[in-house]
């Protein structure tokens, strides 16, 4: 019988079923007493401490009670501190990125996923260094400046020595005045001597999702492959944090299983990364499982309606204040819209899936032999760019945290000393006055522009401001590129 520990290095105890069940069991129960729930909500409401906020977060029994919670108001409430907690930490802006597919090969057997070994009509494809230096000048050519690589785990055609090679390919390219300056990963659980590699190779963010809590539906639902060992599978951002890895990015795939045993599951995750490693998630992502090639939702039926996904987000940003949260492609614009304001603070654009789905493709050309799942935004990144700015927030593309040393604590120091309109904020100015003189139409250079002039108004320090509207100009001017705070 295993007992619940967080700091434990075993995930049966750090995971603990019966943990979850009784919490859960604790939310039903308490899920209508209000003298409670206020306490949980003024927990979690952001305070102003000098220049700076805190924001104390919850545990994951508490935050269960407000997703047990069905009271229309408290829900309005929960949406309201969610944006407030938002605001406060990470302010209106919203870093953009995109993924970029290196190979589909992969020797599991994942029921929900198309790239599963037993998928024979899937076409398989791994790119080529030069294929790799063609999707990430298209990319460039989009004004991106952050990836996120997807691979398939098979030791013999995505070993890591393959990702390593396609990361130093990605850095190496400078594009007219493009460039990649941070590429997050998304492969499968491995080594650590392997993080070390990576962390030596420069990558901003590790990004694993644990798919689901529930181990004996994760049994199920990973039959074959390396992936099969849960054990493993869930204690690799330890190792990852172990081989120097400071940013590590948690999700489940909600759909999978009862989305209440996920939501405690994910908060206990990031819980246990705290107590270990002193400083929890970098992000958070929500994707839901989506159609794709030999892929039905309809077979898995703990699908969650669009209201619950919300309430969902909502809750995990007055859980986790600090961590960002991603919203992806896999929802639809109207979906990315309500969670902008719920407290996501990443987002894709101008996404494909495929394997090789940049080069050679107008906008709105879009191939589907290797997809992963089907993307429900398909708009360009032009278009979530102006919508973006539209709805009063700044598209950033930003990633000077990660290359100044600010990660880990460190970025999480940043977040509540309240420096982020000094810091952040004329750093996503800057990089978004980059998009709009090199890629953006006239349309969105219009209003982009206007929102520069006056989101430049708000940076606190004189002096700060002084420097961004300096290096702002220099941008428009010249070929000068990369200011950064």
């Amino acid at each position: 019988m295993y007992t619940y520990n967080p700091k434990s290095m075993d995930p049966n105890e750090f995971i603990n079923d019966a943990e979850i069940k009784e919490t859960l069991a604790y939310a039903d129960a308490h899920k209508n007493d209000m003298a409670l729930i206020n306490e949980i909500l003024e927990k979690a409401r952001p305070v102003r401490e000098g220049n700076g906020c805190h924001c104390r977060g919850l545990s994951h029994r508490e935050a269960s009670v407000l997703l047990a919670c069905e009271d229309p108001q408290v829900l309005e409430r929960i949406y309201q501190i969610a944006e407030e907690i938002k605001l406060a930490i990470y302010g209106n802006r919203i870093v953009l990125f995109a993924p970029l597919y290196l190979s589909n090969y992969c020797v599991n057997g994942c029921v929900y996923c198309p790239y599963h070994l037993k998928n024979k009509h899937i076409a398989r494809k791994k790119l080529t260094q030069d294929e790799v230096r063609e999707e990430v000048i298209a990319l460039q050519d989009m004004g991106h400046k952050r990836l996120a690589i997807e691979a398939g785990e098979d030791p013999k055609n995505n070993p890591i020595e393959y990702i390593l090679e396609c990361i130093n390919t990605i850095y190496s390219i400078k594009h007219k005045n493009g460039a990649i300056r941070r590429v997050n990963v998304n492969i499968a659980a491995t080594t650590v001597e392997n993080y070390k590699k990576l962390k030596d190779a420069g990558i901003g963010t590790y990004i694993l999702f644990q798919e689901t809590y529930h181990k004996e539906s994760y049994l199920k639902l990973h039959p074959t492959g390396p992936k099969h060992d849960y054990d493993y599978h869930t204690t690799a951002h330890d190792r990852a944090m172990e081989a120097g890895i400071d940013d590590v990015g948690l999700g489940v795939l909600f759909g999978l299983e009862l989305y209440r045993y996920e939501f405690a599951g994910l908060l206990m995750h990031a819980e246990h990364l705290e107590a270990v490693h002193g400083v929890g998630p970098h992000t958070i992502s929500v994707p839901r499982v989506k159609p794709a090639d030999d892929i039905d939702p309809e077979e898995f039926n703990n699908s969650i309606s669009d209201e619950m996904f919300a309430k969902i987000t909502a809750c995990i940003r007055l859980a986790v204040p600090y961590t960002g949260i991603i919203i992806s492609t896999r929802e639809t614009e109207a979906t990315r819209s309500k969670l902008l304001r719920l407290g996501v603070s990443q987002v894709s654009g101008g996404s494909r899936t495929s394997v090789g789905g940049y080069a050679g493709y107008t906008p709105d050309e879009r191939p589907h032999d290797t997809e992963q799942f089907d993307v429900s935004d398909q708009r360009s990144l032009d278009e979530v760019v102006r919508w973006l700015m539209e709805n009063g927030h700044i598209p950033s593309f930003c990633t000077a945290c990660y290359r100044e040393g600010r990660t880990g604590d460190r970025f999480m120091s940043l977040c509540k000393s309240g420096q982020i309109l000094n810091c952040c904020h004329p750093n996503a100015l800057m990089t978004l006055t980059e998009y709009l003189v090199d890629y953006a139409s006239p349309e969105t250079k219009e209003i982009g522009f206007r929102m520069v002039e006056e989101e430049l108004k708000k940076i606190p320090r004189d002096r700060v401001r002084e420097i961004a509207r300096e290096h702002i100009e220099a941008i428009k001017a010249s070929n000068a590129r990369d200011f950064r705070f």
